[in-house]
């Protein structure tokens, strides 16, 4: 399967569906939500540097010569500042590095085609039943083990909903779309000791009910869950232990390729081959990942230490791109970056059923909409995607990416570089230069400073932090830099998502995973909703999205434009490039696809080496 919505970080292997966060975007980029095979978002990595260069032609597939030795060792880089959280568990991870590990290991239970869509070939088929909102999911091969040996049964596909749904979870994964389960939110109120809307037919088959069945549920939404969880080895761990226990920190059992072996906590994991794997055990006898500081990658697979990567920072592709030993494929990332502004506050409680609301303060500072666009046409994209990014950025028009060709609007023009309308907006707005030293003050003539948050990463980051700021100079408007500096990944999410005081804005970036819905992103219940922003106008065409109407492809096509629209006037998140990714390949690997439909990623047991280490 492909990825989920989160937070971001380039990933190669996580092409299940995942939601996380993102990482560095070469401004700056990370909740790699990474995507998952169930659709989930990740955040991202904003950050990975560049330089001026003219926008590359590449291929995304590449066919090594030389005869495959037996087995061997994958030498595989996580690119990351900082060390990986180590969560293995779908229901429970929250960033894009851990989903990176997890894709190893897999658990996914659907696969899904080119356009991100269920297939019939994957653990499980998927039976839509929109009549009567119900979905049934059935095991499809004789016998699917996990890596312990013990079979698969439809339990395991259950659990995860009973984990996610209770009411000691402690994940960020009950959202509006889980609530769409007929019985969830009972069951995470505590009022009930099942979720109604489950129902186990027998060993290998489970009935769904939902209160919509939408077109998103081909793309693993609505609330379907696209993972199986061992029942057999948590079902006696209280759910609110479950993210320290050993079985999520030190020896998961998985359905994957590949299974734990060796791990050296925040710095390594040494995978080998799954013997109990579905689709036969993998070729290659083990995988060892470790992580390397995105400014030593280049160096590292220059001289053969590692022979992929999980990312690839844009302002180092003239390092790699003529070296002999590596081949450099590409491709359009599900993600985007943005910059987003802080208007409320996240109420854990908040919900009907106490599961969380977001809360929109009417007095925030940024809360004008004119002072945001602004903002916006302030900052010149295109000079920077020339100058740091090697043709590998582009300014992005809208929050759908151009991966997915059905809604992404080619039409939309976003907020072009426009200083002189950036000036107008602000005076319109009451932010003027009061005692004339240039810098713009409130509505009330008093001081007028902006907080902005941005990710530590490459050695570019703050170069181009400080050439927006000096853009946002040019129309009058300070903008200081929350703790004065650049922030590390994780220690800038926990500030996102705490709703620091001290952020008054942020650049960030998200990978959406391969469900276009944007409801787990901007709902009034979605905890990535970081803006905080929520009104009755914005929930009504997030529904429409996935509306029974819906079905019709030109009827949810206008209703992501009327979201875009809205979500354009509104200018609460600011797209700031679409993202392209490149992935450096050792020419000892045979048969690397990295094409959406065709990702030699989703088939690691297939994957051979013609030598027995990385050419150098």
């Amino acid at each position: 399967m492909k990825k989920k919505k989160g937070l971001m970080l380039s990933s190669v292997f996580a092409t299940a569906l995942v939601l996380a966060a993102c990482g560095g975007d070469d401004e700056t980029t990370t909740e790699k939500p990474a995507e998952n095979t169930d659709g989930t978002k990740t955040e991202e990595n904003t950050n990975d540097g560049g330089s001026t260069a003219e926008s590359p032609t590449l291929p995304s597939e590449v066919t090594n010569d030389g005869e495959a030795i037996q087995g061997g060792t994958l030498q595989y880089a996580l690119v990351t500042d900082s060390p990986f959280q180590g969560v293995f568990s779908w229901e429970l991870y929250e960033d894009a590095y851990d989903a990176e590990i997890l894709g190893f290991m897999s658990n996914v239970i659907f696969d899904t085609d080119g356009d991100f869509l269920v297939t019939d070939e994957g653990i499980a088929k998927l039976d839509v039943d929109a009549d009567n909102n119900k979905v049934t999911i059935t095991i499809q091969p004789d016998e699917v083990k996990w890596s312990d040996g013990t079979p698969l049964t439809v339990e395991d596909i259950i659990y995860p909903y009973e984990i996610i749904g209770h009411p000691d979870y402690t994940g960020i994964r009950y959202d509006d779309d889980f609530k769409n389960i007929i019985g969830a939110a009972e069951y995470k109120a505590g009022k009930a000791d099942t979720i109604s809307g489950i129902k186990k037919i027998d060993d290998k088959t489970v009935e769904i009910s939902m209160t919509k069945v939408s077109p998103a549920i081909y793309s693993l939404g609505d609330g379907l869950w696209g993972y199986a969880a061992p029942k057999h080895v948590l079902k006696d761990i209280p759910v609110k232990d479950l993210i320290s226990s050993d079985a999520v920190r030190k020896s998961p059992v998985t359905l994957g390729p590949f299974k734990l072996d060796k791990l050296v906590d925040g710095e390594s994991v040494q995978f080998v081959a799954n013997e109990h794997y579905f689709k036969g055990k993998p070729k290659l006898d083990k995988v060892v990942l470790q992580v390397v500081p995105s400014s030593s990658i280049g160096e590292a697979l220059r001289t053969g230490k590692y022979d992929m990567a999980s990312s690839y920072p844009t302002n180092q592709y003239d390092g790699v791109k003529d070296l002999e030993n590596l081949t450099v494929l590409a491709r359009p990332e599900l993600a985007y970056s943005y910059l987003g502004f802080k208007l409320g506050k996240w109420d854990a409680k908040g919900g009907e059923d106490k599961t969380g609301l977001n809360i929109t303060d009417e007095n925030a500072k940024m809360n004008d909409a004119n002072l945001r666009k602004a903002i916006a046409y302030a900052m010149d994209i295109e000079q920077v995607g020339e100058r740091f990014y090697q043709g590998l950025r582009s300014r992005a028009t809208s929050l759908i990416p151009p991966a997915f060709a059905s809604f992404h609007d080619n039409s939309l023009e976003g907020y072009n570089y426009d200083p002189e309308k950036a000036k107008a907006l602000l005076d319109e707005a009451g932010y003027k230069d009061v005692d004339g030293d240039g810098i713009r003050e409130d509505k009330n003539g008093e001081k007028f400073e902006i907080r902005m948050a941005g990710m530590s990463g490459s050695d570019t980051d703050e170069a181009i932090v400080e050439y927006y700021r000096q853009n946002w100079k040019d129309v009058g408007l300070d903008v200081q830099l929350t703790t004065g500096r650049l922030i590390e990944f994780n220690s800038f999410y926990d500030k996102v998502k705490a709703d620091d005081p001290e952020i008054d804005m942020f650049m960030a970036a998200w990978g959406t995973g391969t469900n276009p819905s944007p409801l787990g992103l901007y709902g009034e219940g979605a905890s990535f909703n970081y803006s905080r922003f929520v009104t009755p106008e914005l929930q009504a065409l997030l529904v429409d999205i996935d509306s029974k109407e819906a079905v019709d492809p030109e009827y949810r096509a206008d209703a992501f434009r009327k979201w875009e629209e809205y979500m354009f006037e509104q200018a609460t998140t600011i797209p700031t490039y679409f993202r392209t990714e490149i992935i450096p390949v050792n020419k000892r690997v045979k048969n690397y696809n990295a094409n959406y439909a065709n990702d030699t990623m989703d088939d690691l047991q297939l994957l051979e080496l013609t030598a027995d280490a990385p050419i150098k």
